[in-house]
Formats: structure tokens, C-alpha cells, sequence
């Protein structure tokens, strides 16, 4: 390592002020920074520095969400080989290797896509490269289908970048969270490749031979294009069980993971094992996740009572709603942003909270769209400064009625 750091440091001059590469400096400190401490220090006042830097806080994101990476790779792999009826004959890793030859390209193409318009508002604007894409270039891919052409993840992730937070002034000046931007983008302007059965799983070309019927239908769009009948609403509290020679979608196999779905979404299981993570090492806020449970346990439980026993959504049981769709997934990883998300402790609360009342009411009340967790984060988005306005003046009121009365 020492030597690397004595290149970096032959080459910086070239890369300095008056210096012929002056212009991809950026670029030259970003590799720096990516591989070694950045040499710079504050040069005037006194400072409170701890270990809790940018770099830092991004590397424990990207290491709490590697699990769903991965898995995500093992369940693309074997929803193929599920469509295929040859999961007797292949393991783990054949369906690991298989996924990874899908989702590989897709983060790839993320990353670079996203890298280039990164490197080059850095240099038109003469500032550093931010990490915070590092944390975005990697959760677009994990909430995109694995199905999706790679040209429009290339435009996606530009979307997400230039409109979502360049154009507020880049990291930590975006309003709305970037890879949810990107996703919106490309929810209405690529419909086919985001929504329906033919984008949750990878089907080999001759699976409807092999497989009579078979769909790579999500839990959710199933539910609710069986809302009309109650056998089916009744049976979703015990399994959704084996439509079109599926798998069983039973409560544990959702928690799991084993079932279609975006490509990182699908594990309920390893989403808590990343919350885990990022409340440990106080990256994540655990404040909007519990909210978050809360707000959609309340609501769930509301409609429930609606339902009336009658064949409906308003009859899926609370539970279901946790391991459904993108529900655990959003909470951890893009509610608790803590670029877009509510700063004050209470207005965490009040932004969690939020979150999980619009994601269950977009779920039952429109099962055309039957996902909901996108669109209730970006919601609460343009919200959070009002949230954390109301919460600050109120401490103010509640601080000058003390002073007065003292």
C-alpha cells in the first residue's frame, strides 16, 4: 500500500492547481479517497472530528445491503430454473451463478452510467465526487426487475442522478431519494419493463411448454387480481398457494424470499438482517423503521376491520403486508436516507409513521398498482422539511411558554 500512496503522491502535483491534468481533479481525488484517508485536514477553528465520515457511512450502506445482493442473484437463478422444472437437477450455486450472469450487467451498467454524470458535474462544477453514488448506484439494481433491458437502466440511473439530485446541488442537497426518482422515471415511461408477470422472474423460452401455465406473478398483483374472490382473500391468511404451478406462497416462504419479485426486494428475512446493521452502527435510523411498522399496522389493521370478512384486499392480514412487495426493503434502506428523510427525533417518528399509512393505502384502495411503497417514501420526501419545521417551532412555543412561566 505504501507504494500505491507514493504514486498518488507523485502524481497529485499534475492533478493541482496550475497543474496540466487541473481539470480531472475530482476525478484524482476521488480514487485517492476511495483507496486511502484523504490527506487534507481543516486548516482554521477548532473541530470535533470522529470516524463518521461520508466514505464510512456509505460503506456500512453497500455492506448492509450486500445480502440482498447476493440473495438476489440465488433467487433470479431459481425462479429460472424453477420455470424451467429442472430445480432437481441444478444446487445453490448453479442457481447463484446462473442469476449473477443478470444482475451482474444491471449493477454494472449502474454504476458506470451513473459514474459518468457523477465525474462530470464534479467537473464542470470544480468539486469533489461524492460517495453518496456509491449507495444509489447500488440500490437502483436491487428494486428494478431482473428483466429490465440495460439501456433502460442506463437511462434510469441518469434520470435519478441529474434530475434527483444534481439539479438541487448533489449530495445532501437532494429533496427526494435518487434511486426512487430513477425508478418513478422508469415506472412511467417504461411500463412493460417494470410492471406484469413477465418481469418478475427470468423464463427460459420454452418454460410455458415445460410448465402449463406458469407466471412469475409477485404475491401482491396475484391478491389483488383475486380481490373479487373470498375463497382466495380467505386462503392468503394460511398460503397464496400454487397458481399456475408456481411456488407456494406461504407467509414463510415470502419472509424467505423464494418468490418473484425485484431483484433485492424479495427477502424479507435479509432486509432485517440489514436493519440490524444500520441500527447498530446508527446509520439507519431505527425511529422511522419502528414508525414505519407502526403506521402500517395501524392502517392494515383499520382496513381489516372495513373488510368485514368479505372477499377483498381490505381482508389481507397485517403480516402479510410486511413481507409483501417492497414494504421491509423501502423501510430500511430508502425511508432512512438521511438525505431526504425527516432530521428531528419526533419527526422521524411522524415521517416512519407516514410512510407506512400511504403504503397500505395505495395498496388496497388501487390494486391496479398493488406495490404502493415507491410512491408513500417519495410522498413523504416532499414532506420531511414541513415535518421537521412543525416539529422545531413547536419546540420553540413549548420553550418560550416555559420561559415565561419560570
Amino acid at each position: 500500500m505504501k507504494l500505491i500512496a507514493n504514486i498518488f503522491n507523485k502524481l497529485r502535483p499534475n492533478f493541482e492547481k496550475g497543474g496540466k491534468l487541473e481539470r480531472l481533479q475530482p476525478l484524482f481525488e476521488a480514487t485517492e479517497a476511495f483507496m486511502f484517508v484523504t490527506p487534507k485536514r481543516t486548516k482554521d477553528g477548532v473541530h470535533i472530528r470522529d470516524h463518521m465520515d461520508t466514505k464510512w457511512l456509505m460503506s456500512i450502506v453497500i455492506l448492509a445491503v450486500f445480502p440482498c445482493l447476493l440473495f438476489g442473484m440465488y433467487n433470479v437463478g431459481y425462479q429460472y430454473y424453477l420455470a424451467a422444472d429442472r430445480l432437481a437437477e441444478v444446487g445453490v450455486l448453479d442457481c447463484f451463478l446462473k442469476g449473477a450472469r443478470y444482475v451482474l450487467p444491471i449493477v454494472i451498467v449502474s454504476y458506470a452510467a451513473g459514474g459518468v454524470w457523477e465525474v462530470l458535474f464534479a467537473i464542470v462544477r470544480k468539486h469533489e465526487i461524492n460517495e453518496g453514488f456509491f449507495v444509489t448506484g447500488m440500490l437502483l439494481p436491487l428494486i428494478l426487475p431482473p428483466t429490465i433491458p440495460l439501456w433502460q437502466v442506463a437511462v434510469g440511473v441518469s434520470f435519478g442522478v441529474v434530475i434527483g439530485k444534481e439539479v438541487f446541488g448533489g449530495t445532501g442537497m437532494n429533496v427526494f431519494n435518487p434511486a426512487l426518482v430513477a425508478r418513478a422515471f422508469l415506472f412511467f415511461a417504461y411500463a412493460p419493463s417494470m410492471s406484469g408477470d413477465k418481469v418478475w422472474a427470468v423464463v427460459p423460452a420454452n418454460a410455458e411448454a415445460l410448465i402449463s401455465g406458469y407466471s412469475g406473478a409477485t404475491p401482491l398483483a396475484y391478491a389483488a387480481a383475486q380481490v373479487s374472490d373470498p375463497a382466495v382473500t380467505g386462503g392468503i391468511t394460511q398460503a397464496i398457494s400454487n397458481f399456475g404451478g408456481g411456488p407456494t406462497y406461504s407467509w414463510l416462504s415470502m419472509f424467505l424470499g423464494r418468490i418473484p419479485g425485484s431483484i433485492g426486494e424479495t427477502s424479507a428475512l435479509l432486509c432485517l438482517v440489514g436493519a440490524l446493521i444500520l441500527i447498530l452502527t446508527r446509520v439507519g435510523s431505527w425511529r422511522i423503521m419502528v414508525g414505519g411498522l407502526a403506521g402500517a399496522a395501524v392502517m392494515a389493521s383499520g382496513m381489516k376491520l372495513l373488510a368485514g370478512g368479505a372477499g377483498s384486499l381490505l381482508a389481507l392480514p397485517v403480516h402479510y403486508h410486511f413481507v409483501m412487495g417492497g414494504f421491509a426493503f423501502g423501510l430500511v434502506f430508502m425511508a432512512t436516507d438521511p438525505v431526504s428523510a425527516a432530521q428531528t427525533r419526533m419527526g422521524k417518528w411522524i415521517y416512519g409513521f407516514g410512510i407506512g399509512l400511504m403504503v397500505i393505502i395505495i395498496r388496497v384502495v388501487n390494486p391496479a398498482y398493488p406495490e404502493g411503497m415507491m410512491f408513500s417514501i417519495l410522498f413523504l420526501n416532499a414532506f420531511a422539511p414541513l415535518i421537521d419545521y412543525y416539529v422545531v417551532q413547536r419546540h420553540i412555543a413549548r420553550r418560550r411558554k416555559r420561559g415565561k412561566t419560570a
